[in-house]
């Protein structure tokens, strides 16, 4: 049976053999390739803290115009949409000039519904969001406590489907199913492949039959699921361009009535394996839209491959070829004024697995020497940039798999006393007490994505490092709040089982 099919997609523990707790090198991740048997995953016998499925799941679908998110939860699962706001309406403003603010909502679910059901408080709660603001479509997230009552989201919406006019879209995304917090962008894409393409608007086959919709030769499916902001899409539609093609940017900011147009592209590209595997596999399987799936356009040498996958797929190879020696001499020529600065400085990178070893290339592409690597899971998508990382490597480093655990960050920190952090903005704190200068990972708002963003990074970091003041009086005022005696142990003192190689 496909995926497909059933009403919830697989755990990537079972789909993808993902590992969250282990400790290992960058010479013993890279030689772990194609074994996976030798990959086996840990458990902490402490935690400080995780990431919610809510987050990237609510990150995608906060986004979608049309869209109301209606939260099946009780109502502190919808902090996360609270600070999502900002980022959608700059992302808005940055695509349409207008500031437009997420509409979602909660059915505040409450010691009496975890007795009785929440699922006639659901069924009127759908209906008032139709009601009130007519939306296109009315996304329904499951979180935990449903899960654990034991809901039926999916019957409801059975029911109350022919009441009401918006679409509506199922996403379960209850957090104790998973440990892997990334199975969030496939329980997104399973409630968008089950409804949005195949639901009360009729099989996008059939619809693309009828009105005689044809293939677009010349369009590509740029997968965005929140990890770059327009300034990043627009570097990778000028590059696209050049080599005689149009993006179709999808998912995020697209309208759900646009998503047809996805499955008439002639191809579907990845910019992030961790993110999109799991819909290119169904718009290929579903509409025979073929895809690339192989590296994140962040740094030269992957922005190159990226491209001229892209270009072997289409027939482009020699137009991408000279589009991509132009850019790499311009990019190498601008970066020269940087590169000798940035020799032999010390670097530790921590997010998302794939955009932690890109942006790590990208840093030896700068003259970096990477020290340690913290990826938030791991599984095989990444064995090929591992590889990459080893064979670049100066000496051997340490690479962390967890899903945040700061304790292990700044045990790691101390050891290490790198020049610089790179981190997502909530995760920059603990490197930032210890005075390291940081820099945010990723940010809406500048650029870190194709030969634009590797000279816009350049010239932040560079200014950065220039003036690391700030950072170095705020150690002078802040504690971490591990004893002394921690420093001491093994990082990964606390993952039991598993076979972690530190």
């Amino acid at each position: 049976m496909s995926y497909y099919e059933l009403k919830q997609p697989p755990k990537r523990e079972d789909r993808l053999n993902a590992c969250i707790a282990h400790g290992s090198s960058v010479c013993g991740m890279g030689n772990k390739k194609g074994k996976a048997c030798l990959m086996q995953d840990g458990e902490r016998g402490f935690q400080q803290g995780s990431i919610c499925l809510l987050l990237p799941a609510l990150g995608m679908l906060n986004s979608m115009p049309g869209n109301v998110v209606l939260l099946h939860s009780s109502l502190g699962c919808s902090t996360a949409t609270h600070s999502q706001n900002g980022s959608v309406r700059y992302g808005n403003l940055a695509r349409t000039g207008k500031l437009t603010d997420v509409i979602w909502a909660s059915t505040a679910l409450n010691e009496t519904d975890v007795i009785s059901g929440g699922e006639e408080k659901l069924s009127e709660a759908i209906k008032e969001i139709d009601a009130r603001y007519k939306p296109y479509c009315i996304t329904v997230v499951s979180a935990c406590v449903p899960g654990i009552i034991g809901d039926d989201i999916d019957a409801v919406i059975q029911n109350v489907q022919p009441e009401v006019d918006a679409v509506l879209l199922p996403v379960h995304c209850e957090g104790f199913r998973t440990k892997i917090w990334a199975t969030a962008y496939d329980a997104v894409y399973h409630g968008i492949s089950r409804t949005l393409f195949s639901g009360k608007l009729g099989d996008v086959s059939k619809i693309r039959e009828d009105l005689k919709l044809p293939r677009l030769e010349k369009t590509i499916n740029i997968m965005n699921v929140s990890s770059m902001g327009r300034i990043d899409e627009l570097e990778l539609e000028r590059l696209v361009k050049k080599i005689g093609l149009e993006a179709n940017i999808f998912p995020v900011y697209a309208h759900p009535q646009s998503f047809v147009k996805a499955s008439q592209a002639a191809l579907s590209v990845s910019t992030c394996p961790t993110h999109d595997d799991y819909f290119l596999d169904y718009l290929k399987e579903r509409f025979d839209v073929p895809y690339t799936l192989a590296h994140m356009p962040i740094g030269i040498e992957n922005t190159g491959l990226w491209l001229k996958d892209i270009a072997d797929r289409l027939g482009l190879g020699a137009e991408a070829e000279t589009v991509i020696k132009e850019e790499e001499t311009a990019l190498h020529k601008a970066l020269a004024q940087f590169k000798e600065y940035f020799k032999g400085k010390r670097v530790f990178v921590s997010a998302g697995e794939f955009r932690a070893l890109s942006t790590s290339l990208l840093l030896e592409e700068l003259g970096f020497e990477v020290v340690g690597i913290r990826s938030f899971h791991h599984d095989a998508f990444a064995d090929n940039e591992y590889e990459k990382l080893n064979r670049s490597a100066k000496s051997d480093y340490v690479v962390n798999i967890a899903n945040v655990q700061p304790f292990e960050e700044a045990n790691l920190l101390k050891k290490l006393k790198p020049d610089l952090f790179l981190g997502h903005t909530n995760g920059n704190a603990t490197a930032a007490k210890l005075g390291i200068p940081t820099h945010p990972i990723y940010y809406s708002g500048i650029a870190y994505i194709g030969y634009a963003g590797a000279y816009q990074l350049a010239k932040r970091l560079y200014r950065l490092l220039k003036n690391p003041s700030f950072n170095r009086n705020l150690s002078k005022h802040v504690t971490l709040p591990y004893k002394q005696e921690w420093y001491s142990e093994s990082p990964f003192a606390y993952i039991k089982g598993g076979n972690s190689d530190g």
